[in-house]
């Protein structure tokens, strides 16, 4: 096949990835917006070599013009997620999409491939919009914890480089790694709740902060000078505190001060 044929046989997948990774990043922001946890820590995506899809379809005797029928990961989605519990969430968010048709699921969690890998895995059709018409591409969503990404890592690089002849004394320190990792992700679930709780306060008061600094760039248009330096001064005094609730109430004070600036240079324009 031609490097051009590739090319033009490759861009829908390009696409599709991009939106698809786009698509799980709203998710995420979603999230942040209502001030809420997010089961997705983190969402790449990635096209598939050439010569790894030519590699593939020769250990599995495809021919070239059915590799899109029968190769299921051409178009790759990783989801990183911080705890298993947060695997089940965001396959029942899979789930319950309308532009995401889930064709296979395979639960390498429960079952781990007998190499020590675990994730699950989600082989979706997604509808793609070309502008020659609609284009169904089948992609994979992988979905792991932190934890399980590591570990996975590794092991891909090292069967790259052994083409499934990997030394013993490497897969026995695989093997022991991966048990590892499953007591890991079990520890890091009893303090899930206190982990969350941690997260979201951090998170929010990132925010009203940033609230804070927007209204003081704004009233310097607007404010005098000797005004401007109090509200500053009171800003870095309650910052050092770091007090979350005093916060708020003086980003609650900086918009009724930001307001009846903005009412009174509307009553100016009349």
């Amino acid at each position: 096949m031609e490097t051009k044929i590739w090319r033009e046989m490759l861009m829908p997948y390009h696409a599709a990835v991009s939106e698809l990774c786009m698509k799980f990043e709203h998710v995420i922001d979603e999230y942040k917006s209502m001030n809420e946890y997010s089961p997705i820590l983190s969402v790449t995506g990635r096209v598939k070599k050439i010569s790894s899809i030519l590699e593939k379809a020769q250990k599995k005797n495809v021919e070239l013009n059915d590799i899109e029928n029968i190769i299921q990961d051409i178009a790759g989605i990783r989801i990183i997620c911080q705890f298993v519990e947060d695997i089940n969430a965001v396959v029942n968010l899979i789930r319950s999409r309308d532009d995401m048709h889930i064709i296979e699921e395979r639960d390498y969690i429960t079952n781990s491939k007998p190499s020590g890998y675990r994730s699950y895995h989600i082989i979706i059709n997604y509808d793609l919009q070309m502008i020659s018409g609609p284009k169904r591409i089948k992609a994979e969503i992988q979905i792991r914890t932190l934890a399980m990404n590591f570990w996975g890592t590794i092991e891909h690089s090292l069967q790259y480089k052994y083409r499934s002849q990997m030394p013993k004394h490497i897969t026995d320190r695989l093997h022991a790694a991966a048990e590892a990792i499953v007591m890991l992700d079990k520890e890091m679930s009893l303090v899930r709740e206190e982990i969350m709780s941690a997260q979201n306060y951090m998170h929010h008061t990132d925010r009203v902060i940033m609230e804070i600094l927007n209204n003081i760039q704004n009233l310097y248009g607007v404010a005098n000078k000797r005004e401007i330096d109090k509200i500053q001064d009171e800003f870095y005094r309650l910052y050092k505190l770091s007090d979350l609730n005093m916060l708020e109430r003086f980003c609650d004070e900086l918009d009724l001060i930001a307001e009846g600036y903005r009412a009174q240079s509307i009553q100016e324009e009349d």
